[in-house]
């Protein structure tokens, strides 16, 4: 009797684990790439960059941004996109500024789409702001 109610649970186990579905979680979408500037200017010390994925259609959406202190460029930088976050209608691109003491001393001008081109690695070229 009680071999056959431990074959009866293991038989039950068996068939519970056999109905287990595997989920596939969808790998993050990787923007990466480098951000730098052509002038041959040394940055002052001190100086932050902000690289950010915006909506190039929609004035003032971000979509994934990082600031940090740099001492010189180019400045390489890396996104992870959870994949469900990420819509085939937007026109995505990355931008970049360089700031020192509160000043944006270098930014981009041009755009740089990514992602919905298929292209996920990109060069943002950044120019010098001129002085007031």
């Amino acid at each position: 009797m009680i071999s056959l109610m431990k074959k009866s649970i293991v038989l039950l186990c068996v068939l519970v684990l056999t109905a287990c579905v595997t989920v596939k979680e969808e790998p993050p979408v990787i923007v990466n790439g480098a951000a730098g500037y052509l002038e041959k200017l040394p940055l002052p010390q001190g100086s932050a960059i902000t690289i950010a994925i915006i909506d190039l259609d929609t004035p003032g959406v971000i979509v994934a941004q990082k600031n940090f202190n740099i001492v010189r460029a180019p400045v390489p930088f890396k996104f992870l996109l959870p994949a469900d976050t990420v819509d085939n209608s937007i026109n995505y691109g990355v931008v970049a500024m360089i700031q020192y003491q509160g000043r944006v001393i270098f930014q981009t001008y041009d755009r740089f789409p990514v992602i919905n081109n298929d292209k996920y690695t990109t060069e943002v070229l950044m120019k010098a702001v001129a002085a007031p």
